[in-house]
């Protein structure tokens, strides 16, 4: 198994840019939802297959689970998961200010991390002079082995993955939920040119 490990600066390029986007997201988020929404700061590690597997089974608590593909120039692409606990999938339709009964939960899940993901990946591309595009939005059985199937079935194949991780908190309808980002590693490489283009560039 090679070593894509970004070294020092190139770790910290990536998590500036990483912020700035989150940060962004987040602002429109609180916008969009008229209250405050509270960020950790994100993480991001070199996964293998065999240990994403493994945090995916032990991520049991998820009740649904919904992924997106995103595409941009350079090679640069992945797999963005939005994971939600049951307590909170139920307050998606007060959230997000639908009547009862105007959408079911399932479509509400989709029509939140639609706007998550696509929000905050536009930022970060715009940030390295990329521009992104997107699968549609699939709703996942919440079972761990639908998810790892999901995974398994991606057009791109790895052993290694980037994987960055934002928790998203909304304090006044006290909701949470995680969005896991999976770059493969033939996009890390790709990544890594990007980063040292900029850091070239300072």
């Amino acid at each position: 198994m090679s070593d894509l490990s970004l070294n020092e600066d190139q770790q910290d390029c990536l998590q500036e840019i990483i912020n700035v986007a989150m940060g962004q997201a987040s602002d429109q988020l609180a916008r969009y939802l008229n209250t405050f929404v509270y960020l950790k700061v994100p993480s991001i590690e070199q996964v293998s297959t065999i240990s994403l597997l493994d945090m995916l089974n032990s991520n049991e608590n998820s009740a649904a689970v919904v992924s997106q593909g995103f595409f941009g120039y350079e090679g640069i692409r992945g797999e963005a998961l939005l994971m939600y606990k049951p307590k909170d999938s139920d307050r998606l339709g007060d959230l997000l200010g639908y009547e009862p009964d105007e959408l079911s939960v399932e479509e509400q899940i989709i029509d939140l991390s639609s706007i998550l993901t696509t929000t905050f990946l536009n930022v970060f591309a715009k940030q390295i002079e990329n521009q992104m595009s997107y699968s549609a939005p699939r709703l996942l059985a919440g079972s761990q082995s639908a998810i790892s199937d999901h995974l398994a079935q991606q057009s791109f194949n790895w052993d290694l993955a980037l994987k960055v991780k934002i928790t998203y908190q909304v304090t006044d309808y006290s909701f949470n939920c995680d969005m896991v980002l999976f770059i493969p590693e033939s996009a890390i490489i790709n990544i890594k040119t990007v980063i040292d283009r900029i850091l070239e560039a300072f």
